[in-house]
């Protein structure tokens, strides 16, 4: 028999909680849910504007206001108004090196290896604190529009966001008051929005292009009855529309020799380059008078200036797209729709620019991009309630997953573009006699060594019953979750031994390694595998020498005289050559001292039988 709620105080009976869609955007913010009687996605609208300004203003009291007149204190008080909060998720200081002029308030240089934090009126604030502030509010926005309270939520982050950044989105729901049932990937949530819109039941092929105020990512997926199957993806978390807008900030800077002293003047500008940006889209000229202390200037700004200053953020998506094109095995000709997604792709120059690539035709902003992603991460609410059948989704991991193996070489448990969630496991043993610890080192990234790619975590597995070397049997598996967040097992399977973690890393990618990890890893393919396989067959070759002058110590019964000078001469050799550097060599010497010491081993197999059998009669 079912069981029914009721509200004790109104004597009505209770809904099933609503799970709303949270698309937290660095620029704006929105927040959805699917209506009950149309069974759609919509935005919930108050007597507020819809799009929420991702802008938190501190008072000097300690009281927080977001939003609208959070943005309009950027004019007087900029050093206590907090904007761009999603650029800081999962970030240390050193990341944020070379944009810090890009923050009108105060980074704090704590620990490298640290979260940033801000400082406003002599209080820190973390960036999962002020992404909260933002998640309360929208949180508040919602409850007094539908009338109820809301406490599950699905999140939506750039498919490029790595593993930090997602549990720091996690985490700030959490202290918002919400239970983060999914982190979706922004491009993915748009094409759940732009693929039930549009009611493909025939197999098509679609781009979704995902460029916002601060992040840039672009995804390829194949969509058929309901099925969404993300093929590629590609992007950089620190590339949007913001970065358009310091360029024309810079360009009238140089123009009029504006030299700004004060912040508020910084702020001032910075509104109208995001005006000029809006009205570039739609005109071919902009202009607008500022008053600064050296009077009233007039600024101005034509379409052909603009796109020339727009120009190098567009190329950079531009390779995004021909990467993600790679790694599908796709062409431009056979995309079928190329989605936009994100305020900055309503510019004409970015059309233009996909226009060059895929024909016009193909190019569909039918659905709101403002408002696309927060529509999708209404529809994956309604699946996870277990409301929709008809609708099943296939993420995928943007880099590979791994951990380091002898000589510092990355050995990938999961391959990048790997379907979430998923799990993977691979076996490891001792490299040395009674070794009853085993360090495990776990890295994101696409190279072939890992001090080139980004480490992760690092545990101890201890406790290993001691073996000979080689004996123990290490399982280490990774398991993805459908949030992109991984968890690390280690387990020695002979005696059951294990230990395992959530791996919860301190800090974000560098700009500089989300936009050339793939590009790197491409380049330097060939000399990477050659000091790769050059790495493995010295390793081969030192453990090769470690067990014979071991099997030499434990059985030089079973060796004359003459056999140990050989052998030793043999090993010597091996040991000068793996300096040499010549993988084909060392080889040619590993097994001349395998066959050369291989009777070595029979013999000493025989005397042992030999041994357990005396006395007895077979």
């Amino acid at each position: 028999m079912g069981k029914i709620s009721i509200n004790i105080k109104e004597g009505k009976i209770k809904k099933n909680d609503t799970i709303v869609g949270i698309d937290l955007g660095t620029t704006h913010s929105l927040i959805s849910y699917i209506d009950p009687d149309k069974k759609e996605p919509v935005i919930i609208r108050t007597d507020k504007n819809v799009l929420v300004p991702s802008i938190i203003h501190i008072t000097e009291n300690g009281d927080v206001v977001v939003g609208d007149t959070a943005k309009k204190a950027l004019l007087h008080k900029p050093e206590n108004t907090i904007f761009s909060v999603k650029r800081l998720l999962g970030k240390s200081y050193k990341d944020l090196d070379t944009h810090k002029k890009d923050f009108s308030y105060s980074i704090i240089d704590d620990e490298d290896d640290k979260m940033v934090k801000v400082a406003v009126s002599g209080k820190y604030y973390s960036p999962i604190e002020l992404s909260s502030m933002i998640l309360s509010e929208l949180k508040s926005r919602a409850e007094s529009a539908l009338k109820q309270s809301i406490s599950k939520a699905v999140i939506t982050v750039p498919a490029y966001f790595n593993d930090s950044q997602r549990q720091a989105t996690r985490d700030a729901g959490k202290l918002a008051g919400l239970e983060v049932l999914r982190i979706i990937n922004e491009p993915t949530a748009a094409s759940l929005a732009y693929g039930l819109n549009e009611n493909f039941k025939e197999l098509k092929t679609v781009l979704v292009y995902d460029f916002g105020g601060g992040t840039f990512d672009v995804s390829i997926l194949s969509i058929e009855g309901g099925v969404f199957e993300v093929l590629s993806t590609h992007g950089d978390t620190f590339l949007g529309g913001d970065d358009i807008s310091y360029a024309i900030q810079d360009h009238w800077k140089q123009n009029y020799s504006l030299a700004l002293s004060k912040e508020t003047d910084n702020q001032r500008l910075r509104f109208a380059a995001e005006d000029a940006k809006i009205a570039l889209s739609q005109s071919q000229h902009f202009e607008t008078t500022l008053s600064f202390d050296q009077g009233p200037i007039q600024l101005e700004l034509d379409f052909e200036t603009y796109s020339k200053l727009a120009m190098p953020c567009i190329d950079k998506t531009i390779v995004s797209i021909k990467k993600a094109l790679l790694d599908s095995s796709k062409t431009p000709e056979a995309i079928d729709h190329v989605v936009l997604v994100g305020g900055s792709t309503k510019s004409m120059v970015v059309q233009n620019e996909l226009s060059k690539i895929f024909p016009e035709h193909k190019i569909n902003n039918s659905i709101n991009p403002d408002e696309i992603v927060a529509l999708g991460a209404a529809i994956e609410a309604d699946i996870l309630a277990g409301n929709r059948s008809d609708t099943l989704l296939l993420d995928v991991t943007p880099l590979s997953l791994g951990i380091e193996t002898l000589g510092g070489l990355m050995d990938v448990i999961i391959p990048r573009n790997t379907k979430i969630p998923s799990g993977a496991a691979r076996e490891y043993t001792t490299s040395k006699d009674g070794q009853v610890n085993i360090k495990i080192n776990v890295y994101q990234g696409e190279r072939e060594l890992v001090d080139q790619n980004r480490k992760l975590a690092e545990f101890t597995l201890s406790g290993i019953p001691a073996m000979p070397a080689g004996l123990a049997k290490i399982e280490v598996k990774f398991v993805l979750d459908a949030d992109g967040i991984l968890q690390v097992k280690a387990t020695e399977l002979r005696s059951n031994v294990s230990q395992d973690i959530e791996v919860k890393p301190q800090y974000g990618l560098t700009d500089k390694q989300v936009e050339d990890m793939l590009l790197e890893s491409l380049k330097n393919a060939k000399p990477d595998m050659d000091h790769r396989l050059l790495i493995e067959v010295q390793t081969e070759a030192e453990q090769m020498i470690y067990l014979t002058e071991q099997f030499l110590s434990k059985h030089g019964e079973v060796v004359n005289k003459e056999e140990r000078e050989k052998t030793n001469g043999f090993v010597n050799q091996l040991k000068e050559t793996i300096q040499n550097k010549d993988r084909h060599i060392i080889t040619q010497h590993i097994e001349t001292l395998n066959e050369y010491t291989k009777p070595f081993a029979e013999r000493a197999m025989n005397i042992a039988v030999a041994a357990s059998l005396k006395g007895k009669k077979i």
